[in-house]
């Protein structure tokens, strides 16, 4: 399905060390936020209390996390889980209280708003498991981006795989950045996210290559930055198409979805965005930068009964 084909290929290669550039300086300055300001853990990864409490009917989501803010904590969670007749609510550890003491204090908020809400659990997460949780998600992200970079060494060559992880690792780099410089709450939900964008911007990047190898076969004439740039062009219509009805969703969450959804929609709202410039402006360039021709996609000519044919 295509929206419109544009008839001339548009030169986006012969611009591709100024994006570079810019990419460059971009990741820069998000690994600067990221070594002075650091990310601001959530309650998941620095350890607090978890308390869950059932009503009777759905209760007002907006009143209990007004109720709950009133306690005075630096930083407090409230949403629904399993049933919108559950809640779980989630305090930061303080100096000078237990679990048990902040329980006492969140009940009675929440009581403020629904005096039959009954307190069903009660949990105390240290610091220790906070530190295992972020542990493994770094383990995650690796395992991830060690995956992909096989996935596509086997499928294309491993000049596409280094092209499409420095692809990657710009983009979650960049949405680290952005979540240390502005200090907003990096949880599990972000974790989650972050994830997704590199599975989301390396099909993008998969698209691109596969055109860019059949390419090779059909343009024997042209050099590999005509190549490239045909490629890119050819997909513009399916990547518009498929990124705006992905931001479509996205922005969804962003506006309606409430503060449960809000952090994880915006990881993925600067996901996507910087996927696009990224799968054109770094994994396509890189993968030129590093030499890539037709030698590398294309088996050489054999021949056969007297002819030469292209191995399949």
């Amino acid at each position: 399905m295509e929206f419109f084909r544009l008839k001339r290929d548009i030169p986006f290669m012969r611009h591709a060390l100024i994006f570079n550039l810019i990419s460059f300086a971009t990741f820069a300055l998000a690994v600067f936020f990221l070594a002075t300001r650091g990310l601001h853990l959530s309650i998941e990864f620095t350890g607090g209390t978890v308390i869950e409490v059932g009503h009777a009917q759905a209760p007002d989501l907006e009143k209990i996390r007004e109720a709950v803010g009133r306690l005075g904590y630096a930083e407090t969670q409230v949403q629904n889980f399993g049933s919108s007749r559950d809640v779980m609510i989630r305090l930061p550890l303080t100096k000078g209280e237990n679990p048990a003491q902040q329980s006492d204090k969140a009940m009675q908020a929440v009581r403020s708003v629904d005096p039959l809400a009954e307190l069903r659990r009660v949990e105390f997460v240290g610091p220790q498991v906070g530190g295992e949780l972020a542990a493994d998600g770094a383990m995650a992200l690796l395992f991830v981006v060690i995956g992909i970079m096989i996935y596509l060494a086997i499928r294309f060559e491993w000049k596409f795989a280094v092209a499409a992880i420095v692809a990657n690792l710009h983009d979650v780099v960049i949405i680290l950045g952005f979540f240390a410089a502005f200090q907003w709450e990096f949880s599990l939900a972000v974790l989650a996210a972050v994830l997704a964008v590199l599975g989301y911007s390396v099909n993008e990047s998969v698209v691109i290559f596969d055109r860019i190898r059949e390419n090779f076969r059909k343009m024997r004439k042209a050099t590999p930055r005509e190549v490239i740039d045909n490629a890119i062009t050819a997909t513009a219509s399916r990547t518009i198409i498929t990124h705006l009805s992905t931001e479509m969703m996205v922005v969804s969450m962003l506006v309606f979805g409430g503060p449960a959804l809000f952090y994880f929609a915006l990881a993925l709202t600067i996901g996507i965005v910087f996927g696009i410039y990224s799968s054109v402006f770094v994994a396509a360039a890189v993968a030129m930068w590093l030499g890539i021709k037709r030698e590398d996609l294309v088996k050489p000519l054999k021949k056969k009964d007297g002819e030469f044919e292209i191995v399949p």
